[in-house]
């Protein structure tokens, strides 16, 4: 009898996770929003993503996570997991043909070109989200193309980054305009001046601006991924980055690994330059008491390379309402205003400012955003485009073997 009982409750048990997983895997294609929120209420979604700033990580479980909760009944659970390691995750669910676990990623550039490659990401699901509708520019190239390859609906933007440099100006003479600049610089302040190594995001962006201040941009728009065409195209950078190396810290024979070392050699008074994907950095260090006042923002005359990161949900991501409903919240004014302030993370926001009424238009106006920044209409103004994903990793190579080798060119 007891065993009929617990077959029974087994049983029972199957049926109702099958119910509950098919409310939450249920087909959403033909969904209207009402019903998709419907379907949300009440679940949990798993965001993955960098997890490497408390700030970010504040603001998601602070802000994010409990007006979710409050407005839609959503529990959002943070997973701090980069893509080389959800990647391989989702790659292998695929392959295995299993259940997913991951509802939506932080993603861009060379990682979303990989995934939406392989077939990883659920999509198109742009079109279904009223704020993407309401508050994005869809013609924006910062919307239709991430790192230059189409997105075509397979991920919303987050939020805008855009490479700023940042000098201690009681220590320079001046903020270096361009490369050159930087170069006298170098050559004055023997040591003080140095880069992270290409293995760090932010260093390897370094790079690039620098590619872009000698030969611009434009050459790379339809440069084909070849390391021979890369190489001739890039070379009068190469040469510049050789003849930069002798001047900086350690004389150019090591980098720091991450940009986070390069921040504290800049708080130590190591070197005089650091630099950030958040144009907002320097209020943050400063308020903390790691950099100087006298630390200030500065770009470059003909700019620096600004992105976009992006949401995306993978292909077989178990709440995909849910994931929905939270990207489409992550949208919002609001929520764009918050994550805007340099005290809480200081990142450019992706909605339209003409698309606002005047009431959320207030929202942005009275963020507070300290000294030493550079205000979002001058870095917007200056912004040049990321370079295409397919060249990024041969640009990173030819670094290593010519400017990491000593310049051996081979």
């Amino acid at each position: 009898m007891k065993l009929r009982i617990l077959g029974f409750l087994i049983i029972l048990s199957m049926v109702f996770n099958i119910g509950c997983s098919k409310k939450v895997e249920e087909d959403i294609s033909n969904k209207t929003w009402d019903e998709i929120l419907k379907l949300a209420n009440g679940t949990k979604v798993t965001f993955y993503g960098w997890g490497g700033d408390e700030n970010i990580n504040r603001w998601l479980d602070n802000v994010v996570a409990k007006e979710l909760k409050e407005k839609y009944n959503i529990t959002l659970e943070r997973v701090p997991m980069l893509p080389d390691e959800y990647l391989p995750k989702l790659l292998n669910e695929k392959q295995a043909g299993t259940k997913g676990t991951i509802d939506i990623v932080w993603i861009n550039g060379e990682n979303f070109y990989n995934a939406k490659k392989q077939g990883l990401l659920y999509g198109p699901f742009t079109d279904k989200l009223p704020n993407f509708n309401k508050y994005i520019n869809k013609n924006s190239p910062d919307v239709k193309y991430d790192f230059g390859y189409p997105i075509e609906g397979y991920e919303a933007p987050y939020g805008k980054a855009q490479m700023v440099f940042i000098g201690d100006t009681a220590k320079l003479d001046y903020l270096p305009r361009n490369h050159l600049e930087l170069l006298e610089l170098a050559k004055k302040y023997k040591g003080k001046i140095t880069y992270p190594d290409v293995s760090d995001f932010t260093g390897s962006a370094f790079v690039r601006n620098i590619i872009y201040d000698i030969v611009g941009y434009e050459k790379f728009i339809n440069l084909e991924p070849d390391k021979e065409k890369v190489r001739k195209t890039i070379q009068p950078a190469l040469d510049y980055l050789l003849e930069l190396k002798p001047y900086l810290w350690r004389e150019g024979k090591t980098y720091p690994s991450t940009l986070a070392q390069l921040d504290n050699m800049f708080a130590d008074g190591e070197v005089y330059i650091t630099m950030n994907y958040t144009p907002f950095h320097v209020v943050t260090k400063i308020k903390e008491g790691s950099f100087p006042k006298t630390a200030k923002s500065f770009i470059f005359d003909k700019g620096t390379i600004g992105n976009t990161h992006f949401l995306a949900i993978p292909f077989n991501a178990p709440n995909k309402a849910g994931a929905l409903v939270v990207i489409n919240h992550i949208l919002s004014p609001q929520i764009q205003a918050s994550k805007y302030n340099p005290e809480v993370w200081g990142d450019l926001p992706v909605i339209e400012p003409d698309l606002l009424n005047d009431k959320e238009k207030e929202l942005f106006k009275n963020v507070d955003l300290g000294e030493g920044v550079i205000p979002q209409d001058m870095l917007l103004k200056h912004r040049v485009p990321e370079m295409r994903a397919d060249l990024i990793p041969i640009i990173e190579s030819l670094w290593r073997e010519v400017v990491l080798g000593n310049g051996k060119n081979n």
